[in-house]
């Protein structure tokens, strides 16, 4: 699901411009090693869709882009034979290795992060978002030279209710101001790894650890598209979703 969270002064826009130069100067953490628990046991990277698999869709935007300069894969250790066939198959060169996750998120993304080339700037992003695109990634590129960090994020339309533990409603909580964070986060690679040296504690997702060493990370705006696959059902509308993706460029 998404982390729903307010904007605050800590994502503000800084003053420092610290650009990302040329293409290819970008370095892509593809974290991909959940337990899939809703999936029936089955890895929902490798859930064929339009008959290919999910995982697929995801490395070949990120392989495409001229910003993106390596790309390292984090899958579960059943998946990782499968994965590293999957990357030869579809001849996706900028993956420089495929390697096994860790027992939380941030442990994969911090193995990802070690195995990563010396690129100045990393991206980290959702295995199990395959709609992502090049113009997503591009917009993260341009938010964190602003601040060394950025997020896809897009405004909540849902009414938000805060509930007791019976279910009971207490507060419509006012949307103003409200986000539901996505992927890919972009950061600079000396900062993101910082973070993860110091936070060590559970943490939702990696621009999170980066607010509380006191960076800021500023928002760009992602897509209502770019959904994670959860559960069987989210690959039903993946597929019309790249179906209709694919009429519009036909």
């Amino acid at each position: 699901m998404h982390r729903i969270f307010k904007v605050t002064a800590t994502v503000a826009k800084s003053h420092d411009d610290q650009s990302v130069g040329t293409d290819g100067d970008l370095g892509v953490v593809i974290v991909a090693a959940g337990a899939s628990r809703r999936m029936g046991g089955v890895d929902k990277i490798l859930s064929p869709v339009l008959g290919r698999a999910l995982i697929s869709y995801t490395l070949r935007v990120f392989n495409d882009s001229d910003r993106v300069s390596s790309i390292v894969l984090v899958v579960s250790g059943q998946s990782l034979d499968a994965c590293r066939r999957l990357v030869d198959e579809h001849g996706l060169q900028k993956v420089q290795e495929v390697c096994e996750g860790g027992a939380r998120r941030q442990d994969s993304v911090r193995l990802g992060l070690q195995r990563l080339d010396g690129t100045a700037w990393t991206a980290v992003h959702d295995g199990a978002r395959p709609l992502v695109d090049a113009e997503m990634i591009e917009s993260g590129v341009a938010a964190a030279s602003k601040t060394g960090a950025a997020m896809a994020a897009v405004p909540i339309k849902d009414t938000i209710k805060a509930a007791d533990s019976d279910g009971i409603v207490l507060k419509t909580v006012d949307r103003e101001g409200l986000w539901a964070a996505q992927t890919p986060q972009v950061f600079r690679h000396d900062l993101l790894t910082e973070a993860h040296r110091r936070i060590t504690d559970d943490v939702t997702d990696d621009a999170s650890m980066v607010e509380r060493i006191g960076g800021k990370v500023k928002l760009f705006m992602g897509s209502y598209d770019n959904l994670k696959v959860t559960a069987p059902e989210d690959l039903r509308l993946v597929e019309a979703l790249l179906k209709a993706r694919e009429a519009a460029t036909s």
